[in-house]
């Protein structure tokens, strides 16, 4: 007689067990991805180094904001001068 496990004997309690892990795996990996989540969400730290002027204006050469004859307008100011 098998009534403590019903109809599917050993049998379910194996797949109980399958079920357990995989509930438990897939936990650990929501919470692993919400952390990711939150820390890619979050201002970088103080470490990181400013831009320099220079550095932003070609930024924005790059994205086409400004043209080539107010670029170079801009690193001539910007250049040090000797």
């Amino acid at each position: 007689m098998m009534s403590d496990w019903g109809s599917f004997g050993w049998w379910g309690m194996g797949f109980g067990m399958v079920f357990m892990l995989l509930f438990w795996v897939l936990v650990i990996l929501g919470i692993a991805v919400l952390i990711r989540w939150l820390l890619a969400q979050s201002p970088p730290s103080g470490g990181s180094r400013d831009k320099t002027p220079l550095e932003i204006v070609q930024e924005r050469y790059a994205r086409g904001e400004i043209d080539r004859e107010e670029y170079e307008q801009k690193k001539r100011d910007l250049e040090p001068r000797a």
